[in-house]
């Protein structure tokens, strides 16, 4: 591993410098990251009998899951009600996987591009809160994330170059698309309803609304030239040039589309996370 949690400065903490609704997207993210297990033991079935690959996937579920237990950590240092087993508890028995050796996404090529594509938006993720967040432990745990990221889409990348032409890459832009759509779905949603904690069982849990107030939280601290390089990567994992017109494309449909979303997640909300303005727009954000 690059670093290991001993490595973070934890008595470097700042209180005073916390964003209310920071807290809890942080421990929603904590939630996502331990996840990766889950995700492990699926891409364990799909590249059962791919040896180059099979050897590499452990080493990036461990640091997955670091990522978690450091996030977790400054979750209950920045609320220390924060019940970070049984929110992982909850969350884990609700959000799984499929028990099964083919990808869903259709081949191991469009799976690796999926995975890519994940990579980037949590490069894109951590790099945001990073350059936003005032509390520096924070800032420093992000930036690590943010690192390790980059270096996993690589990992991904890598190997989807040696399944080069088992799919062309419009069909691959479409699971690229497909996959950052389930960013609706219920993972994100149900990890910001679990990171609640006491009283958040399953009987108040609304997707729409849940993953909107993560989205509030978490979008809201992008910038365009974020946009612009994830577009980059996306551009690069489905096959076309990283400086071509798809790419440049991309960077303007992808700041769009978030502004969008914004706009959309702060009424499917019903109001702005604590601590949060709401009214976004392109100059705001």
């Amino acid at each position: 591993m690059a670093w290991t949690n001993d490595d973070i400065p934890w008595d470097r903490f700042r209180r005073d410098l916390i964003e209310a609704d920071l807290v809890r997207l942080i421990a929603a993210a904590s939630l996502v990251e331990y996840n990766a297990e889950a995700y492990g033991r699926y891409l364990a079935a799909v590249f059962a009998d791919d040896a180059a690959f099979s050897a590499e996937l452990t080493r990036w579920v461990d640091e997955e899951r670091q990522h978690g237990e450091a996030l977790r950590r400054w979750s209950t240092l920045a609320d220390p009600t924060f019940a970070g087993d049984t929110a992982l508890q909850r969350f884990s028995a609700t959000i799984t996987l499929p028990e099964q050796a083919q990808s869903v996404r259709g081949s191991r090529l469009g799976e690796l591009v999926a995975r890519c594509t994940v990579e980037v938006g949590t490069h894109t993720f951590y790099s945001a809160i990073a350059q936003a967040a005032r509390e520096p432990v924070l800032r420093q745990i992000c930036r690590r994330i943010a690192a390790d990221e980059a270096r996993h889409y690589k990992l991904f990348f890598d190997h989807a170059r040696r399944y080069r032409g088992q799919v062309g890459r419009w069909r691959l832009l479409l699971v690229a698309i497909g996959r950052m759509a389930d960013t609706g779905d219920d993972e994100l949603a149900f990890a910001w309803h679990a990171a609640a904690g006491a009283g958040a069982g399953g009987a108040n849990y609304r997707r729409r609304r849940d993953g909107a107030r993560f989205h509030l939280a978490g979008l809201s601290r992008y910038r365009r030239r974020h946009i612009d390089h994830a577009a980059k990567l996306l551009a690069q994992a489905v096959g076309f040039p990283t400086t071509g017109w798809f790419a440049r494309i991309g960077g303007l449909l992808g700041w769009r589309a978030l502004c969008h979303r914004l706009r959309t997640a702060e009424f499917e909300a019903g109001g702005c996370p604590p601590g949060r303005g709401c009214g976004f727009s392109v100059g705001s954000i």
